[in-house]
């Protein structure tokens, strides 16, 4: 099966709606103090938070990630590769980028604590700058995991995703209750599983056969979440709004998981349309960018805020119109203007920077195969468990920053920042996965590996 544009193009829609949310609902100016305050446009402004609904597209990320993971494993495995081998890539293709970004953020962090920066200021930044991190770990979740969801996938097909939402909203019925509040954690594998669980019956054509399919997906998860919303107690807001019990994200609820089903099935009626739309190379030509740069948009979005905010809200040059203000919807264009400029700016100047680790991937991969032959049983850290650590830390690291930000209360986060570095190491140096597809050997090639290793 080819490359599928239109997957391709989900990845770009969403990041491009993910940035373009995150600005719109950013807001800045300046305290009684003179400080620069970011009020929280949904809690002040309530009305917008109807905008979400818009907004809120992971679960197209997810469905597009199920799609491509669910390809690459079967072909790593008809080609005799290992689980490790395929998550370990998997994950070191995220990790990767996610390291070089939070280490030059917390070398920035270490320095301006160093220096005495105002602690509220330095929290409100590390926070920004680690607002989206929460995709982060729950996608390293799944992509873990993705060996046995598609062996169960193989074997019960839509069943899965169907069990896994049942299994989803009793977990979320007893948060409501306040009964079992920490049982909403699994609703982040749970929830978000499903969109990543469909994406497999996506790629084995048990959704997008017949259109009737999608129509119920869509019309089903839409009625769905109007009445948890009407009658139920769930809010319209599908991003975090402070103060609001319960929340649609956090964890992620019953509405929440209708709105992934809603949103699941109208993607895939748009799907032909679309599809013939991208056939055009003057369309794919825009798209193709967008989603090669997905991870660096997604990473990277906030810092032209930050960029922004020291060079016309700290100088004074910015107008400040009354907060939620028709004058100040209007400033909100050329607010648009000059971060997207900026993210351009950005994504340019870190070219260098993807192509290096694109490199250096490629390296880690390529040089494992002999580093694999070399390994001796019992010797070092078994690479499998050196793998799964890494994830475990990695995750871990994640989770906190994006819970608590980059500069918790204003300080260094030492041990997030340990358990990131010790994740990223572990799974570069983990040798198993690493050697990826093994080749056969071919005969001729034994006396010569023999005398290379004598050698």
């Amino acid at each position: 099966m080819g490359r599928d544009r239109y997957v391709d193009f989900l990845r770009a829609w969403a990041i491009g709606l993910v940035v373009f949310g995150h600005w719109l609902i950013t807001a800045l100016e300046h305290g009684p103090g003179g400080e620069i305050d970011a009020p929280e446009l949904l809690a002040v402004v309530p009305w917008t938070q109807w905008l979400t609904l818009a907004f809120q597209v992971m679960p197209l990320f997810f469905l597009a990630g199920g799609y491509a993971a669910a390809g690459s494993w079967a072909r790593e495995r008809a080609a005799g590769g290992t689980a490790a081998g395929w998550v370990g890539r998997r994950a070191l293709r995220l990790l990767l980028p996610t390291g070089v970004y939070s280490g030059l953020v917390l070398a920035a962090v270490g320095v301006c604590a160093a220096v005495g920066v105002d602690a509220d200021t330095l929290a409100l930044v590390g926070w920004a700058l680690a607002m989206q991190f929460w995709f982060l770990p729950v996608y390293l979740l799944l992509s873990a995991l993705t060996p046995p969801l598609h062996a169960a996938h193989r074997r019960w097909g839509p069943r899965v995703p169907v069990v896994m939402g049942a299994v989803a909203l009793g977990a979320d019925a007893l948060v409501v209750a306040g009964q079992v509040p920490y049982l909403g954690l699994l609703n982040y594998v749970l929830v978000w599983g499903v969109a990543y669980q469909l994406g497999f019956c996506w790629r084995d054509g048990l959704l997008g056969g017949r259109r009737a399919v999608p129509a119920v997906l869509a019309a089903a998860g839409g009625v769905a979440f109007a009445l948890l919303v009407w009658l139920g107690p769930f809010p319209v807001s599908l991003i975090l709004v402070t103060g609001q019990d319960p929340s649609n994200t956090n964890p992620p609820s019953a509405a929440m998981l209708a709105w992934a089903v809603a949103q699941v099935g109208l993607c895939l009626l748009v799907a032909p349309g679309v599809r013939q739309a991208l056939e055009r190379e003057r369309v794919w030509r825009v798209v193709r960018p967008v989603g090669g740069a997905s991870m660096t948009l997604y990473l990277w979005h906030m810092v032209p805020v930050l960029v922004v905010a020291a060079a016309f809200y700290l100088t004074g040059l910015a107008p400040e119109p009354r907060f939620g203000s028709v004058a100040w919807w209007g400033m909100r264009v050329p607010w648009l203007l000059v971060l997207g400029v900026v993210l351009a700016g950005v994504v340019w100047a870190l070219r260098p920077v993807e192509r290096g680790l694109a490199v250096v991937h490629e390296a880690v991969v390529h040089e494992a195969v002999g580093h694999e032959r070399r390994m001796r049983p019992g010797v070092g850290l078994p690479p499998a468990w050196a793998l799964w650590l890494g994830l475990a830390s990695g995750t871990g690291a994640l989770s906190r920053f994006a819970v608590q930000g980059f500069a918790p209360e204003g300080r260094f986060p030492v041990l997030p920042a340990l358990g990131l570095a010790v994740g990223l190491a572990s799974v570069l140096l983990s040798g198993r996965w690493r050697a990826g597809v093994r080749r056969p050997r071919r005969p001729e090639e034994g006396p010569k590996r023999a005398l290379e290793e004598a050698a």
